[in-house]
């Protein structure tokens, strides 16, 4: 697999986006949270996805593949190179990966998703967006 392969196979998922993010790193979202990653300049790593906490054991004792940094303690996983895996165990780490992404987002966006179909790319509404309230300002007189 190469960098092309990858980002064909993340944008085949429904309602998966790109987006360059961190200077050249080419981030994979759906629902607006990342669920793969591959940067676009030389890097000791050449994709980070996240695992199940099993996959995550598993993966990492396998020669090529390392606990991806900054990210390993929510267990996503880096490959040293691209041969580390098989495509087609590639394309069943990334699939979990998106799934693992989608079933966290909150019930709103998740239904917003599904609503659009499958093979819609549209950007969330910014209603369903959630936003963290700014706790309330309690009137206070002048010093």
């Amino acid at each position: 697999m190469d960098i092309d392969s990858f980002r064909k196979l993340c944008l085949s998922f429904p309602h998966a986006t790109e987006q360059v993010q961190w200077g050249s790193d080419l981030l994979f979202k759906v629902g607006g949270k990342m669920f793969a990653l591959a940067p676009l300049e030389p890097a000791p790593v050449c994709a980070t996805f996240k695992c199940t906490p099993e996959g995550f054991a598993d993966l990492v004792e396998r020669q090529g593949i390392i606990p991806a940094p900054y990210l390993a303690r929510a267990q996503w996983v880096a490959l040293e190179k691209w041969d580390a895996l098989q495509p087609n165990e590639l394309a069943e780490f990334l699939r979990t990966s998106y799934e693992l992404v989608f079933a966290k987002l909150p019930a709103g966006i998740r239904a917003e998703l599904v609503s659009q179909g499958p093979s819609s790319r549209k950007k969330l509404s910014s209603s369903s967006k959630r936003k963290k309230s700014s706790p309330k300002k309690k009137n206070r007189a002048p010093h």
